[in-house]
């Protein structure tokens, strides 16, 4: 048979491969559309699997391997405080060296929600495999935080998943924990302590019922610089009723410095505990 014809057969058979292979991925993708199931669905999924699977035998390192990714899956969680609640891809472009697809993933970090939406390149030569990320919009909670504002705005240049995922945790993590914090000293010292924008709010203010027209304010905001680094910055503001400021005028000027010298000496907790024992016992 003459050889063109087998050439003939061969790029016949070669075009069918690769139509396989592009349908096959695109019902991959199809099934992907939210991958990521909540907890109860999980372990219903899990129970009914071993009940199918009952009676059949696996390899023990199997079995271990398993069990090891669990371990490594739910101590990354607790570390980083982050947890995705869907995931879907649609592949957009597809060649031979060169796939596109888009991305949507969204999860919650502490009590902070986030979504990121991106393109991802894949570009393949005969040396090595590239991939970049392009066109990232993320869409994270952080109220009017003008520094997280421009951070997010240098994520969605660079398109640095890493650096982003990094800082976030952090930030939600101090966010969470200031949460916390006004929630225990709001339920410890009800009648002194308020919160003008309740929990989520970046201030506290302290009165003493028997003090009409005095109040300390306590702002707590979380810093974020440049590089994605975030620090908490405390301050103290101060409003005294004109009847009593003469007296009190040295005292006074001297509290924000004095509150500023116990955050470094007692920490956070401790130095606002100290803080409201004082205006409770003022008269």
């Amino acid at each position: 048979m003459d050889s063109s014809i087998f050439q003939v057969y061969e790029d016949e058979i070669q075009s069918l491969e690769e139509e396989i292979k592009l349908l096959a991925e695109k019902y991959e993708d199809s099934q992907q559309e939210s991958t990521f199931f909540s907890d109860e669905e999980i372990l219903m999924s899990i129970s009914s699997y071993q009940t199918e699977i009952e009676g059949h035998e696996f390899p023990s390192n199997l079995k271990a391997e398993l069990e090891t990714l669990e371990t490594d899956l739910s101590f990354l969680m607790k570390f980083t405080g982050i947890q995705f609640t869907n995931h879907s891809k649609k592949t957009v472009e597809k060649t031979r060296n060169r796939t596109v697809q888009k991305h949507r993933l969204s999860g919650n970090c502490h009590s902070l929600s986030f979504r990121l939406d991106f393109q991802l390149l894949e570009m393949q030569n005969k040396e090595n495999v590239s991939v970049v990320i392009t066109d990232l919009s993320i869409i994270m909670e952080s109220g009017e935080d003008s520094d997280v504002s421009k951070f997010v705005e240098r994520a969605e240049e660079c398109g640095n998943l890493l650096t982003f995922f990094r800082s976030f945790s952090s930030y939600a993590e101090w966010y969470e924990h200031r949460r916390c914090t006004f929630r225990h000293f709001k339920a410890k010292y009800p009648e002194i302590v308020t919160l003008p924008e309740g929990l989520l709010g970046d201030h506290i203010v302290l009165r003493n019922p028997s003090a009409p027209g005095f109040e300390l304010m306590i702002v707590w905001k979380i810093h974020m610089d440049e590089e994605g680094t975030t620090i908490p910055v405390l301050d103290l503001l101060t409003k005294v009723p004109e009847k009593g400021l003469e007296q009190k005028m040295a005292t006074i000027e001297r509290a924000p410095s004095r509150f500023r010298s116990m955050l470094l000496l007692l920490g956070i907790e401790a130095a606002i505990d100290n803080l409201i024992k004082v205006v409770g016992s003022e008269k």
